[in-house]
């Protein structure tokens, strides 16, 4: 009993412990699902996140630039393998399943490298196209496109025709080489040190190019037949030349020394020797002019890179020896260069960043200078942009131990920062020093300020010597003045702080009568400038109202002028009526005028008709002259038709003669008064009046024409005479 029932508690024991176990194994077995269930839903979801279809290289990044470093095995390999594999027949063989393992590897990464260049996007107007479809298209239709179809055509199977030890059959790969160019070019362009990766590509070269002349060299041996004569390749059977690596390594060496023309080589004796030998030759000369070309560019850019970067040393030598300068201060200056070329100080920053654009050139300056700038006390609050433009003005300069930076007493010019070094504020004796400054002090920042009230004037206070090398970076007063002129709240700002730091020093005259003598004197100007712009205006009116006076006057002259050319035409011709016209009207601008129609009537005594012919013709010709015053022409035809028939009137009564010109007269004024410029202060004088005021000046303007018009009239009159 006891027995089965400890057996039966042990059966349970074990069946509760074997429960156990699977539980844990299926629980186990469960987060392992869960697990698997979990990174496989990751992995969908980022399959789903990257869409392939749409998927963009940029040339500019830097996946980009890695994958043609990766580009360059496959096509180095190619270049130099297939060669060797067909000319080396026995290391073709040897090695058949790496090689072939390599090629087929090769051929992937080209399959690869196309899809990359499909989707590499281009710049088209500065705009990169990210289209998949028109990289597609572009890629199509572009010259490299079919480069790259040729290099992947499937031309091993041309083993089966030529057997497997023909690799030459691989020979279409060698069309990716502008693929290698490429990723040279940008190696070149990232490096830092670009001349001696310029050797290095060089090198690479010529050694790819002996490489093909040994493989040639052996495959032309093995065509004359090994040791045939002292020129070809020993032959094989000989143990010493039979193995794989002495028989490249004696090839290499053969074709070395044919390309750098350095030891002697064999005489050739066949034709095929002999072309061969002149082919490498003529080759040799192309690499001999490549290298000595390549090594002299490298030399060339590394000494204008050390003129840039230093002073040169060997003009300044030349100067010092045509003048005999005496020999300690050679020293100092051979001491000077010295510091230069062994602790790289640069001394020429903005000649070297020239070629790059403003805001690179800006953004380089910041990063190297703006730490150094920031330690000024008075630039401290300035805005960034402010910074910003003073760190390409900064200007760094090296101090020899013993040299003095500023003297006191000097005016100062520039305020110096210490970028390295040391320097003592010593006395006049030069001896005594009052402090040291390190890097990061800064001094002369008050004398490029022009503070007013400055007691020092603007000149250095104290004298600055430099104990041991010193690099200092400066700021002139003309630049600091070019920025802040553009920035007009910060100059009155450092104007403030200025005089904070001189009201310290106690070097500042404090005066606020200065101020308000200031204040007065703006509003003073302001003042004169008012009462000037007042006396201007009064000009500017004046001479307005007396251009339109002129004008009016002008105006009325030419009315007078016309009304008594009009009166003209109604006198009667006889002398004593003329006399008394002439007397009513007074000596005046048409006197001579009155004379000439004297003489002209009185031969036309005879026919009053006549008289009236004569009159109209003269009236037309009066219109004629009148249309330059501005009179239309009908006016002037009904007045002389009036006129005409007044004179006949006249003749059939002389009596009334005397009145009919007074009422002329009256009619004239009254039309004259109807002139424009009437009422504007322009009114006409009476003929009294006006012949005693400006009668001369009026014969004298009006004489010239008065006179024209009788020459005119004389002729006309005796036009008519010839006629009758």
């Amino acid at each position: 009993m006891d027995k089965t029932d400890d057996g039966g508690i042990g059966g349970d024991k074990w069946q509760r412990l074997l429960r156990w176990h699977r539980g844990q194994k299926v629980s186990e077995e469960g987060e392992d699902g869960v697990k698997k269930e979990g990174k496989r839903k990751s992995f969908l979801d980022l399959k789903l996140k990257v869409n392939w279809n749409d998927w963009l290289v940029d040339p500019a990044e830097h996946f980009y630039y890695v994958w043609l470093q990766v580009m360059i095995f496959p096509i180095v390999y190619n270049s130099v393998i297939i060669i060797l594999r067909t000319c080396f027949t026995t290391i073709a063989l040897s090695y058949l399943p790496v090689w072939l393992t390599l090629d087929y590897l090769s051929d992937l990464m080209y399959m690869i490298d196309m899809i990359i260049t499909v989707h590499t996007g281009y710049l088209d107007q500065g705009i990169l196209i990210r289209d998949v479809n028109q990289l597609k298209k572009h890629y199509l239709h572009s010259k490299r496109f079919l480069r790259d179809v040729v290099s992947l055509l499937p031309t091993d199977l041309l083993y089966l025709v030529f057997g497997i030890q023909t690799p030459m059959v691989r020979i279409n790969r060698l069309l990716r080489i502008p693929r290698l160019n490429e990723a040279l070019d940008r190696m070149e362009t990232r490096t830092s040190y670009p001349n001696t990766f310029r050797i290095s590509k060089l090198m690479i070269y010529i050694f790819v190019l002996i490489h093909w002349n040994a493989c040639l060299y052996f495959a032309l041996s093995n065509y004359i037949g090994f040791g045939s004569d002292r020129w070809v390749y020993p032959n094989t059977t000989d143990p010493e030349f039979a193995s794989m690596r002495r028989q490249y390594f004696y090839c290499f060496w053969f074709s070395a020394q044919i390309f750098t023309t350095v030891g002697d080589t064999p005489l050739p004796k066949r034709e095929e020797e002999y072309l061969f030998m002149i082919a490498d030759l003529l080759i040799a000369v192309l690499v001999f002019a490549s290298i000595v070309g390549n090594v002299g560019n490298v030399i060339t850019s590394l000494r204008d890179r050390d003129n840039v970067f230093f002073p040169n040393h060997e003009l300044v030598k030349a100067y010092l020896r045509s003048h005999h300068i005496s020999k300690e201060l050679r020293q100092r200056i051979d001491n000077w260069y010295q510091h230069l070329h062994i602790n790289k100080k640069i001394m020429r920053e903005n000649e070297i960043l020239q070629q790059l654009p403003v805001h690179l050139r800006t953004e380089i300056a910041v990063s190297v200078h703006l730490p150094t700038l920031s330690k000024v006390t008075i630039f401290q609050s300035c805005e960034k942009s402010l910074l910003e433009e003073l760190v390409l003005k900064l200007n760094p300069q090296v101090f020899s131990p013993g040299e003095y930076v500023c003297r006191k007493g000097d005016v100062g010019h520039e305020m110096y920062i210490i970028k390295e070094g040391k320097l003592a504020v010593v006395a006049d004796d030069g001896v005594t020093e009052f402090a040291v400054l390190s890097e990061g002090n800064f001094f002369g920042e008050i004398s490029i300020l022009n503070i007013k009230g400055n007691k020092s004037g603007n000149r250095r206070t104290a004298n600055i010597r430099s104990i041991g090398y010193s690099d200092l970076f400066s700021l002139s007063k003309e630049d600091l003045t070019d920025v802040l002129s553009e920035f007009p709240a910060a100059k009155c700002h450092l104007e403030e702080k200025g005089r904070q730091i001189l009201i310290k020093m106690g070097m500042l005259e404090e005066s606020g009568d200065g101020v308000e003598g200031e204040v007065e004197k703006v509003e003073t100007k302001i003042q004169r400038l008012e009462k000037n712009l007042e006396i201007l205006q009064t000009k500017l009116a004046r001479l307005m109202m007396e251009l339109e006076s002129s004008n009016r006057k002008m105006q009325a002259r030419v009315v007078q002028l016309e009304w008594e050319v009009a009166a003209l035409g109604t006198k009667v011709p006889e002398d004593g009526e003329e006399g008394e016209i002439a007397e009513g009207r007074g000596e005046g601008v048409g006197g001579e005028v009155h004379l000439v129609r004297e003489e002209a009537e009185g031969e036309e005594e005879g026919s009053s008709d006549a008289k009236v012919k004569k009159q109209g013709q003269a009236e037309d010709s009066k219109d004629v002259t009148k249309e330059g015053d501005g009179e239309s022409t009908k006016s002037n035809k009904e007045d002389v038709e009036r006129m005409a028939e007044g004179d006949k009137s006249d003749v059939k009564d002389p009596g009334n003669q005397e009145k009919k010109i007074e009422d002329d007269g009256a009619k004239s004024r009254e039309k004259g008064d109807d002139r424009p410029g009437k009422g504007d202060g322009a009114e006409i004088e009476p003929e009294d009046e006006k012949e005693e005021k400006s009668g001369g000046r009026e014969s004298e303007e009006g004489g010239e024409n008065t006179e024209e018009q009788s020459d005119d009239r004389q002729k006309e009159s005796k036009h008519d005479e010839q006629k009758k």
